[in-house]
């Protein structure tokens, strides 16, 4: 079934200069993005700093304002709600924040991080059934309930990820946006983690977009992947097939970045010339153009659409053959 459905969804930030703050440019950050995320999936997003995926991420729970397109959230539009109604909606999807230091009050306790939420949606019928709630979700992502009246300095890094994932469960969402959720954390705390998140979806059924930049950990998780380059999608599919056999010239270089483990493997590595476009002044045609090892005449004059080049697999990319379509 399915959960999410965004349509040509962009985010432009205006820049204003002069004496007046007249607007005089755009910050493309999401220019055109369609993805669909179906109930109990992990659909995982991926791509280089600065290409727009947490930008995507805030913008599909509505803590930016798209600029344009839809956000279909359980086949409601979403893209105009506001104030009480948009606020009983966001019950259904929540976010955990990339930097967990960051993304807790160190002024409240871990009970009352937690608890907001509880109030806020009206969740408890009495304090004592509250207090249970934050229990049970301390317990339910790996820390002791004992620990409520604790402030979160007195935690490692790893332990404030799981009070923020804890905050997130609190009013039982049916969507969970991760904005890298592991990758201030230490490699063997990562796994923890990660594995959490997956016991948690086996367990309540809910749906990740999950944010990331490392392709091992987005194979890890995911059942399919879209890979963003400045604030576009180039290239999506089931996770295994993609990182097996990676179609667009970008999706290329990044796997071929990853370390491999063992030390006799030929991996071609694939070194892109140049620096990442601006995305006030993107260029014409394909935007990987300028920086892509096979690009022809036409990459600099048409954008390409994203096309399905194999069954499931889509990408963005004129020298990639489009899969032919049986004859009716």
């Amino acid at each position: 079934m399915k959960l999410l459905e965004v349509r040509d969804l962009k985010v432009h930030f205006p820049i204003r200069q002069g004496l007046f703050s007249l607007v005089r440019q755009h910050v493309k950050a999401v220019d055109g993005v369609s993805l669909q995320v179906e109930a109990g999936e992990t659909v995982g997003l991926v791509g280089e700093s600065g290409c727009g995926k947490t930008t995507l991420g805030r913008a599909i729970i509505r803590l930016l304002e798209p600029t344009h397109g839809h956000i279909v959230f359980d086949g409601q539009d979403i893209t105009h709600l506001e104030g009480e109604e948009l606020r009983r909606k966001r019950r259904q999807f929540q976010m955990i924040f990339q930097d967990p230091y960051g993304s807790l009050n160190p002024r409240m306790t871990v009970g009352e991080i937690i608890g907001e939420a509880i109030d806020i949606h009206r969740l408890a019928a009495s304090a004592s059934a509250r207090q249970e709630r934050i229990e049970q979700l301390l317990k339910q992502v790996g820390l002791d309930p004992a620990h409520a009246m604790r402030y979160p300095h007195e935690f490692s890094g790893g332990q404030r990820q799981r009070i923020g994932i804890a905050r997130a469960l609190a009013v039982e969402p049916r969507l969970i946006v991760c904005d890298e959720p592991v990758s201030a954390l230490d490699v063997s705390v990562q796994a923890q983690v990660i594995n959490l998140l997956q016991d948690l979806q086996r367990q309540l059924g809910m749906a990740y977009l999950f944010v990331a930049h490392d392709l091992a950990v987005v194979e890890h998780i995911s059942q399919r992947v879209l890979v963003m380059y400045l604030g576009r999608v180039v290239e999506g599919g089931p996770s295994k097939s993609l990182i097996r056999d990676p179609q667009h010239p970008y999706t290329q270089a990044l796997i071929s970045a990853v370390p491999e483990v063992d030390p006799a493997s030929k991996k071609r590595r694939i070194i892109l010339t140049g620096d990442v476009p601006s995305p006030i002044q993107p260029p014409s045609g394909c935007p990987f153009h300028p920086r892509c090892p096979v690009a022809v005449s036409r990459c600099s004059q048409e954008v390409p659409p994203l096309r399905e080049t194999s069954p499931g697999h889509w990408t963005a990319c004129h020298l990639v053959p489009a899969l032919e379509t049986p004859q009716s």
